[in-house]
């Protein structure tokens, strides 16, 4: 066992996190600030919205474009990226980042998710959506599964050509490690609102089992990988809808990091808030969430990207936030505007000549209008994803940096009711 005073010089400075502004008195649910996540590869500015480049791209995109957007990270997939090419292949390329010329922090998600929501037959609603679950959807859930989960990790098929594979914490940390992200996530399983109580108490013990190992397997491979840069290892936070078993579960990761570091091993760099998460409960499951964390960790809240749930949690006191809805939307031209969303196939725009949203402007409202997207979504041609893409990018990164603004400049609340009350009030 290596001991403290045998720990190689900066083993844990992998990242550190300040705060520069609170908002308002921290007190019981309430935990928003403003700060900087340094990293290896740059710093991150909070709040912040980290676009997700699931394959090492994010769809439609070149980097530069991504960067064109204001975005200041990316966040790639475990298990598709383990899928194809392989790991060996990113970390033969010099990791994540320079395999798809990216110069900046770069996140990676365990592939809990995947592993299971590619498999349990809920369509990607599993975590905001349960209320509009059919019945067919949770028959689905009960016949024979993608994933199978034990003790030890999880069996699944591939989604790509329905190979035979197995995920365990260690492997997710060797995949991750080989991607090379800045900031990589603990191997967790993921539940669903429709898991009995009971399966999810099993469920977050489990997962605390796993983090463990996740610690152990990440110091071996820093110290196996010294000629690498640093990286951050974040634990995630489930317990689903349930307050004992979030606190729970919170309080499990900081014993287990503060365990780790007095052993001389590495500790937890920041944490996830992920799992089932009911709409009208974020902002309380991120605040009981949030009243347990120190201050001087950032937190991630995975899989969260409408104004409302984002203005909700950075109250509660969530830092960075990932989701793929702004690009998917785009693709099928759903657009942002700040008058609220709308779909530029429609057949009204079809003559319309002004830009998505002049009034926000951007380099796509700027340069290209509402009829020439349209016409691009109609042909099929990929530009028009390209375009909405760029659109909704710039959209959501302005408004957290606003958001990130507001607070400093001590105008948040008038700033979130204007923008809210706008946003939904009517659908252009």
């Amino acid at each position: 066992m290596h001991t403290a005073a045998h720990t190689p010089p900066a083993l844990n400075q992998d990242l550190s996190f300040e705060v520069t502004t609170r908002l308002g008195q921290p007190g019981p649910g309430k935990h928003g600030r403003t700060g900087v996540i340094h990293t290896p590869h740059g710093d991150i500015a909070t709040p912040a919205f980290i676009p997700v480049a699931t394959k090492a791209t994010v769809k439609t995109l070149t980097p530069e474009q991504i960067r064109s957007t204001g975005a200041q990270a990316i966040l790639s997939n475990a298990y598709h990226l383990y899928l194809q090419p392989g790991h060996d292949v990113v970390d033969a390329a010099g990791g994540v980042a320079a395999f798809e010329n990216w110069h900046g922090p770069t996140y990676t998600d365990s592939g809990g998710f995947q592993v299971m929501s590619l498999g349990v037959g809920f369509k990607k609603v599993l975590a905001m959506d349960v209320a509009n679950l059919t019945e067919q959807d949770i028959r689905a859930a009960k016949k024979e599964r993608l994933a199978q989960v034990d003790e030890d990790g999880v069996d699944f098929k591939s989604v790509i050509d329905g190979s035979k594979h197995r995920f365990t914490p260690e492997v997710s940390m060797q995949i991750q490690h080989g991607l090379g992200a800045d900031i990589l996530f603990a191997f967790d399983e993921l539940t669903t609102l429709v898991d009995t109580r009971q399966y999810q108490e099993e469920s977050v013990a489990r997962t605390h089992r796993w983090a463990r190992r996740c610690l152990e397997e990440h110091h071996r491979l820093t110290l196996s990988r010294a000629d690498k840069p640093r990286q951050s290892l974040w634990g995630v936070v489930q317990g689903a809808q349930y307050e004992d078993l979030r606190r729970q579960a919170t309080r499990g990761l900081l014993e287990l990091s503060d365990a780790a570091q007095a052993a001389g091993k590495r500790g937890f760099g920041g944490f996830g808030i992920g799992g089932a998460l009911e709409k009208e409960n974020l902002g309380t499951i991120v605040g009981w969430v949030c009243d347990e964390l120190p201050e001087d960790k950032p937190r991630h809240l995975l899989g969260i990207s409408e104004p409302d749930d984002i203005f909700t949690a950075v109250e509660a006191g969530a830092d960075t936030f990932d989701c793929v809805a702004p690009t998917r939307l785009a693709r099928r031209g759903g657009v942002y505007t700040l008058d609220g969303r709308m779909n530029l196939t429609n057949a009204r725009f079809k003559r319309d000549f002004s830009g998505v949203d002049e009034e926000f402007g951007g380099y796509v409202s700027t340069n290209y209008s509402r009829a020439y997207l349209h016409h691009l979504l109609k042909a099929k041609e990929f530009l028009a994803g390209t375009l909405c893409t760029m659109h909704n990018l710039e959209f959501m990164i302005r408004l957290v940096d606003n958001i990130r603004a507001s607070i400093d400049g001590g105008y948040y609340e008038s700033y979130r009711d204007e923008f809210l009350g706008r946003y939904y009030a009517a659908k252009p």
